[in-house]
């Protein structure tokens, strides 16, 4: 298995969904740099969609994620206040200049191609084909496995000549480490991350991250107005921050889970509207995290930067846990593999930053997905919107709660890391495909669309 780093787990993009948008846009970015690269200039491109990707796609945004990738921009690169304007030239021109070079006549309506059915290698599959002059065709089918990372259907992974100082496969092994180096969690993950790159540019690109997560806050608090996709839902951070700025002071207990629940909701009505988030480890979960880091360095009395960068850190290492033994995906494990992941990931990670114990970091990551064992993935209408929005606000209430929960244990627990985990796996194998991001079952079935 190849070894992750904290660069896997967070990257910067843009919404609404890691695997429908961000996959897809960089599946399509690689076909197109490919065909350029060897100097091959179609006639035609057309790219097919399947699974989840294809019943959820256009509420996604996949289609819209197909025409930028291929047209060059990447998740991290595109502009999201550009993207209106780049997809209407093509539609309105029906051509499109190929990975930013070859021109090429494309009509979104018709090279565009959604179907219902799945394919054997994963629910999210895609298709792209390339016609050329004689008639021939060139096809690579791409699969999008969660968090926005894709995989190429007959190409093996790129083998990582790395060796890590400590590597970890299970939670027992991450524990077994620290217990033996007499380091923290994050201090394992910070000595691994060296054998990737320096660590100032590991500390740099953390910093980069809890920046662009405090961004989505801000913008989210800012933003008016109804969110694409015909639900017609309304953006309500903006009005809920100026009426808890308008209380003032207060001392009761509820002001805190109201500020943490504003900044989970405001990063996902910014990831439902299309903008700048950060994949963490999805953009569906994409407020989890940012909330809870956002709690820390506002209501943790002594909250410091090396705090902030321990609570990333950890998070990485659990969220490390989930990769390698289940999934990410909620087309394979619904949204306990998106919001319950996130959720645990923050628990620990604010357990860490707080200086909890190796074996307490792991109880809350365990508490923090205990209690989202089998949570659906239904959203209404394909959208990222509805359960999706408020659903974050859970996931960082829980997060923090699971945390204080394993701060007043020793780290002695029943259920491990590990066996919760593997229970999340077999959970989501057993669950009906209706609640894994296809809206064809649960809420999205029984809310009738506005």
């Amino acid at each position: 298995m190849s070894p992750l780093s904290v660069t896997d787990l967070f990257t910067i993009g843009i919404g609404p969904s890691s695997s429908h948008t961000v996959g897809p846009m960089r599946a399509a970015y690689a076909f197109a740099t490919m065909l350029a690269e060897d100097g091959i200039v179609p006639e035609r491109v057309y790219c097919d969609l399947y699974g989840s990707l294809s019943l959820t796609g256009r509420g996604h945004a996949t289609d819209i994620a197909v025409l930028l990738g291929l047209s060059g921009a990447t998740p991290e690169g595109v502009d999201p206040d550009a993207v209106a304007g780049i997809v209407a030239g093509i539609r309105d021109s029906h051509r499109m200049m190929l990975a930013g070079g070859i021109a090429i006549p494309f009509d979104p309506e018709r090279d565009v191609v959604f179907h219902p059915g799945f394919l054997p290698g994963h629910p999210n599959a895609m298709a792209c084909t390339a016609v050329l002059a004689d008639g021939s065709r060139i096809t690579r089918r791409y699969y999008s496995i969660g968090g926005g990372a894709i995989r190429a259907e007959g190409e093996a992974p790129p083998r990582i000549n790395l060796t890590l100082p400590h590597p970890f496969a299970t939670g027992n092994d991450l524990l077994a480490l620290c217990a033996d180096t007499r380091q923290s969690i994050a201090e394992v993950v910070a000595a691994n991350e060296s054998a990737w790159r320096p660590e100032a540019e590991t500390i740099g690109f953390l910093d980069a991250v809890r920046a662009a997560m405090l961004g989505s806050i801000d913008r989210g608090c800012a933003g008016t107005g109804e969110l694409p996709g015909g639900l017609k839902v309304q953006r309500r951070a903006r009005a809920i921050r100026e009426k808890l700025l308008e209380r003032g002071p207060r001392t009761d207990p509820s002001v805190v889970f109201e500020w943490v629940s504003l900044w989970a909701l405001a990063v996902n009505e910014e990831n439902a509207a299309g903008g700048r988030v950060v994949t963490a480890p999805t953009n569906g979960a994409a407020g989890v995290i940012p909330a809870v880091l956002k709690y820390y360095e506002t209501f943790v009395h002594g909250s410091t930067r090396a705090g902030g960068h321990a609570l990333l850190m950890t998070a990485a290492a659990i969220g490390f846990l989930y990769k390698q033994n289940a999934s990410i995906s909620a087309a394979e494990m619904g949204c306990q593999g998106e919001v319950g992941v996130a959720c645990s990931m923050a628990a620990a990670g604010l357990a860490a930053a707080l200086g909890a114990s190796p074996a307490q970091v792991e109880n809350a990551a365990e508490i923090g997905m205990e209690h989202n064992l089998g949570l659906t993935c239904d959203p209404i209408g394909g959208l990222v919107q509805i359960p999706c929005i408020e659903r974050n606000t859970m996931g960082a209430i829980k997060a923090i709660n699971a945390a204080y929960l394993a701060l007043h244990g020793d780290g002695r627990h029943i259920v491990s890391l590990d066996q919760v985990i593997e229970t999340m796996r077999q959970t989501g194998e057993d669950m009906k495909s209706q609640y894994k991001e296809t809206s064809q079952g649960g809420l999205a079935v029984n809310v009738v669309e506005c």
